[in-house]
């Protein structure tokens, strides 16, 4: 089982590049990268609110379940 997050379309479809995302979140472009390539190993629920928020959305938009 694997935990994928799908930020990449959101982000196209919202206009947003990495460096703004990661400012209105409060991460760095470093974080957000290690996100989208699937190497992240978790995942704060602030952060993952921050995420929301942002790309307003809910959590299911964005965390996808392959397996």
């Amino acid at each position: 089982m694997t935990i994928r997050i799908s930020i990449d379309e959101q982000l196209a479809a919202r206009g947003l590049s990495v460096g703004e995302f990661a400012a209105a979140v409060g991460i760095t472009p470093a974080n957000v990268a290690v996100l989208k390539n699937g190497r992240a190993k978790a995942v704060r629920f602030t952060t993952l609110d921050a995420i929301c928020r942002v790309l307003e959305c809910q959590p299911g938009d964005i965390l996808h379940r392959d397996g």
